[in-house]
């Protein structure tokens, strides 16, 4: 027969039991909580494995570009920003001008040299240095100095003797192979008194200047005959203008422009030519009427 005091400790027993069942339940599903949360397997070089390594959520950063840095990288886009360039022009016997071009930054560089209409181009040489002897075709005598790059430059030169000498200028674009020739005084071809490029200085009374660097890529080229006004032999000058056909220039049309300085006086004229075809390579063409007879006073 049960007791009251038996059945009362068996209710506390079972009560018992049930508690500690439910803790130790509890305590169970919070270390499984835990260790999922935190449990990372340990690095083993020994083991390897077939599934793909996941990488999520990235993000690209890029360091900060100073500002200093960005003036460095602008000036090396132009390495002659800020090259200087001097000019000086003086005045010379026979109505010239000496140009002495210095820009140490801008060596073996191409220039173009204008000048009163007349234009030429040139380069300096390795040390960035260049000089030319011009004849002027103005008594205030303007040259512009203009580099492939940057800023030019401007000299500017009064010569005094301008009307002592008449002056002829061809100029020309390319290597289209024109040349200026001068007979003087009744001088025929090859002769004493028949002055180009080609004669000796003393082939005559004047002489012929050739302006420009040839062997540049589509150069700017002029040629310039230059003889005093008075004094000496009197009688007239005739000029031509020749060029060779090339095969260069064969079959192409052909561009100059003639300057004349007659009494302090500058007059232009444009020449557009047709050369004859490849097959006539090695002739030459004698323009007779393009350039008026010079004439020149005696003593």
């Amino acid at each position: 027969m049960i007791t009251r005091r038996t059945g009362l400790l068996a209710g506390a027993t079972i009560c018992t039991a049930l508690v500690i069942g439910l803790l130790m339940q509890q305590t169970a599903d919070r270390q499984a909580l835990r260790a999922e949360q935190v449990s990372v397997p340990a690095y083993d070089p020994t083991v390897q494995s077939d599934q793909p390594l996941k990488i999520e959520a990235i993000s690209l950063t890029a360091a900060p570009i100073d500002a200093e840095d960005q003036s460095a990288a602008a000036t090396r886009v132009d390495p002659t920003a800020g090259c200087d360039m001097t000019v000086e022009a003086i005045a010379r016997p026979f109505a010239e001008v000496r140009l002495t071009i210095l820009s140490l930054c801008r060596p073996d560089e191409r220039l173009t040299i204008h000048h009163n209409g007349m234009v030429f181009s040139s380069n300096l040489d390795a040390a960035g240095a260049l000089t030319v002897q011009v004849p002027a075709l103005a008594e205030t005598a303007v040259f512009i100095i203009e580099p492939q790059n940057g800023r030019g430059s401007v000299a500017t030169v009064t010569v005094p003797d301008l009307n002592s000498v008449n002056r002829v200028a061809l100029q020309w674009a390319g290597n289209s192979g024109f040349e200026l020739h001068a007979r003087e005084f009744g001088a025929s071809y090859g002769g004493a008194g028949h002055v180009w490029h080609g004669s000796d200085l003393s082939a005559g009374r004047g002489t012929v200047v050739q302006l420009g660097n040839a062997a540049q890529l589509a150069p700017r080229l002029a040629e310039v005959y230059s003889i005093p006004r008075d004094g000496g032999q009197a009688g007239s000058v005739d000029l031509t203008v020749e060029t060779e056909v090339t095969a260069i220039n064969c079959g192409r049309d052909v561009s100059a422009q003639t300057l004349e300085l007659r009494d302090g006086q500058l007059r232009t004229r444009d020449l557009t030519l047709t050369m004859p075809e490849c097959s006539a390579t090695g002739d030459f063409l004698v323009l007779n009427n393009l350039l008026e007879t010079l004439k020149i006073a005696g003593n």
